[in-house]
């Protein structure tokens, strides 16, 4: 059965969108969803005016930031299901229903994913190959694809959201939703959806300086859900480092050229960048063994649950 649209709230973060803002809350009432909550990042134009003109509750976050608007609006959510979109235009009201089916069936989060062929011309083939790039380093990190790690259209449980520890204060947080939602376990479905080319206003993601705080963002969150990974390559990168002092010690030495001080410090690199990879190795059993234990704790809450033993 559908989710009743009096049970979706739809999350919509602006930040100086007022060309979009207005049509963009008017189709979803149009479509029948009447919890609309706006959160504004302090705009300098009409956006605030104008949501709030077409029925939407609009609240202005007290600190800067995409991250920062998510969670604190997430915290004035009351509803069982949050319909998050961006406020630009990119993204059609028409594929919500879409997008809040897979709920109904037993999933914690839907993503939106717009890298389809049929989406390919409203992306620059910078944006399009650094998208790939990072939703491949993210399935390398945690051990999950999911297609389009940056989508800003995202459906969620409460219960979703609860269980997701957020703290990325920027761009990052829709890759720190993604690594929160595979850390805690949480059944994810991945919806084909249409994305447009922004109109009216111009973007402002940076692709060479956000993707690299993103790409900072996915090697930092791993260490929480794949220490293996996390560790490893600290561990291999501190090796690699002694490894190559030590081949110029060896070609010194073959000329009669003698270093001690290099020669320590190649037997400590390799020495410590072993240890830090252990050190990773461990953490993932340790890590593997944890999601064990809560596994099975669920599965026996369930089937108490389910004899209504006590």
């Amino acid at each position: 059965m559908p989710i009743d649209r009096d049970q979706v709230c739809i999350l919509i973060p602006t930040l100086n969108e007022a060309p979009t803002i207005g049509p963009l809350v008017r189709e979803f009432r149009e479509l029948g969803y009447r919890q609309i909550l706006v959160i504004d990042g302090n705009s300098t134009d009409e956006t605030r005016a104008l949501a709030s003109r077409e029925g939407a509750r609009v609240e202005v976050q007290s600190k800067r930031g995409k991250g920062n608007a998510l969670i604190e609006a997430f915290s004035y959510i009351e509803a069982p299901y949050v319909l998050m979109i961006d406020g630009d235009g990119t993204y059609s009201p028409q594929d919500a229903e879409k997008m809040l089916a897979p709920l109904s069936q037993g999933y914690d989060q839907v993503i939106g994913d717009r890298l389809t062929e049929q989406n390919r011309d409203a992306f620059s083939r910078l944006n399009l190959f650094g998208n790939h790039v990072l939703n491949r380093l993210f399935k390398l990190a945690h051990s999950a694809y999911l297609s389009d790690i940056l989508s800003g259209y995202r459906a969620f449980t409460s219960e979703g959201i609860r269980q997701m520890h957020l703290k990325e204060v920027g761009f990052g947080i829709e890759t720190e939703i993604s690594a929160e939602a595979v850390r805690g376990g949480q059944k994810i479905s991945v919806v084909p959806i249409n994305y447009k080319k922004r109109p009216g206003t111009p973007t402002k993601l940076n692709p060479f300086h956000d993707g690299f705080k993103i790409t900072a963002t996915i090697y930092r969150l791993a260490k929480m859900t794949n220490p293996l990974f996390y560790f490893g390559l600290i561990g291999l990168i501190v090796m690699a480092a002694g490894l190559i002092v030590g081949i110029y010690v060896i070609f010194e030495w073959l000329q009669n050229i003698e270093h001690l001080p290099l020669t320590i410090l190649t037997v400590l690199l390799i020495v410590v960048g072993f240890q830090i990879f252990m050190f990773g190795i461990l953490s993932d059993m340790m890590l593997s063994l944890h999601r064990e234990v809560i596994r099975e704790l669920q599965e026996a809450r369930a089937y108490r649950n389910e004899h209504n033993k006590p």
